[in-house]
């Protein structure tokens, strides 16, 4: 396996992890396509990453190490399916297209055809056969480059539970023969909130990771936007579409100024704004924009998606904190809860009642709109009840509520921000 492998110094095992990260998704979209089953594509990947472990290190990582895990990855899956005494007709005719053995060469990967790969995956796995909270979990896990552990924590859920979820879609997906391929135009809307969902939960986890430290995994937030860019270049006059790329690059703009240099939090009315990326900012704004007169023209009004991008964008077009126009984004969460409604969204406009009408305001909001039995198990609940609380006096309730974000919490950056805020608060009540 040595054509094709880097030059210098041996890579850390960070850097290792990276690259599968980066790679695992297309890796496998593609190994789908060519044995057309989910559990041998999966092993098959595997079985390269053990070898890539073994050999990169010595030898360095390849200069498309994409490519290496492909070709190593589709020998290792020819060699199950030749183990193996049944095969299907999918299975059959991987071994009919599979390349004589040649260990000495690395097989080029055409990029076009890796992206309709992904495509091919992505909206086979959000099939309206499958439920939508399984089409999301599937295509997540196998595309999204994120664990089985990290997607039961995406719909708080036991990881055993995910597990079992994850192996009946695959099940499903190979008994009811669903095809691999991009869908026929008059289908993609049915399967298109489930593909929307995927993209944004894969960018959620990369803008605020539930475990990694620091708090923001760049490859997944260039992923998600990636994967954005290829649903509009698929479906050019779907308003969500554009939405939600908009929203994507709208946050991403904001990247570099969310942490400090030690890594810590920082909160959005404290960045400094001109650390955020302007051409990000211009473009989610341009794809805002067309997104509303598309959905104007087409007389169904803003989606969830545009309307949490127009959020965005008052924030980000705003030349200061103190300009950010509060009143504007309690309509925007209005027109949201009433297309979208949801815990999550009555605890961002109680967080936005707060900013426009007061503290107390915001807190009786917070207490009336249920939120609280929804998100009971979430730390992000817990920590606004607990500043709302300081902000109005109440500081040992306050205290309360930040010692249960902080049990909650598992993003080692966000437990860090807790831990400050309950020591100050605790200081006060006494």
């Amino acid at each position: 396996m040595s054509p094709g492998h880097g030059r210098g110094r041996p890579p850390t095992a960070g850097e290792l992890e990276a690259v599968f990260r980066r790679t695992a998704g297309q890796v496998f979209a593609t190994l789908v396509r060519f044995v057309g089953d989910f559990d041998v594509a999966e092993d098959a990947l595997q079985d390269a990453t053990v070898a890539a472990m073994e050999t990169w290190p010595s030898h360095g990582v390849p200069d498309n190490p994409g490519a290496w895990l492909t070709t190593v990855a589709r020998r290792k899956a020819v060699d199950r399916l030749r183990r193996e005494a049944r095969r299907g007709e999918k299975q059959q005719a991987a071994l009919d297209r599979a390349p004589p053995d040649d260990e000495g060469t690395v097989e080029e990967v055409d990029e076009s055809a890796v992206a309709d790969d992904q495509l091919r995956l992505m909206f086979t796995c959000c099939h309206p056969a499958l439920a939508l909270e399984a089409q999301v979990a599937l295509t997540l896990r196998t595309l999204g480059g994120l664990s089985t552990t990290e997607v039961a924590r995406a719909f708080l859920v036991a990881e055993a539970t995910m597990a079992k979820r994850l192996t009946r879609a695959k099940h499903k997906i190979r008994a009811a023969g669903i095809p691999f391929r991009v869908p026929p135009d008059h289908l993609l809307p049915d399967r298109l909130p489930g593909v929307l969902a995927v993209v944004y939960l894969i960018f959620t986890e990369g803008y605020a990771s539930t475990t990694s430290d620091p708090l923001i995994r760049r490859e997944l937030c260039a992923e998600a936007i990636r994967l954005g860019r290829l649903l509009a270049a698929l479906m050019p006059d779907e308003p969500e579409v554009q939405g939600l790329l908009a929203l994507m690059l709208l946050h991403d703009a904001r990247r570099s100024a969310r942490l400090d240099e030690a890594g810590d939090l920082v909160l959005l009315d404290l960045q400094d704004r001109s650390r955020w990326n302007r051409s990000e900012i211009d473009e989610g704004v341009a794809l805002l924009e067309s997104a509303l007169r598309r959905a104007s023209a087409g007389g169904r009004g803003p989606g969830p998606y545009v309307l949490q991008a127009a959020i965005a964008a008052v924030h980000d077009e705003a030349e200061s904190a103190a300009e950010v126009d509060w009143d504007e984004i309690v309509g925007l969460y209005d027109a949201l809860a009433r297309v979208a409604p949801g815990p999550v969204v009555a605890l961002n406009r109680a967080v936005a009642v707060a900013m426009a009408r007061g503290a107390a305001a915001g807190l009786a909001e917070l207490e009336s709109s249920g939120a609280g039995e929804a998100l009971s198990d979430h730390h992000r609940y817990h920590a606004v009840r607990a500043d709302l609380l300081a902000r109005v006096g109440r500081k040992a309730e306050s205290a309360d509520a930040y010692r249960r974000a902080l049990s909650l919490a598992t993003s080692p950056a966000e437990r860090r921000y807790l831990i400050r805020r309950l020591t100050d608060v605790a200081g006060q009540s006494r």
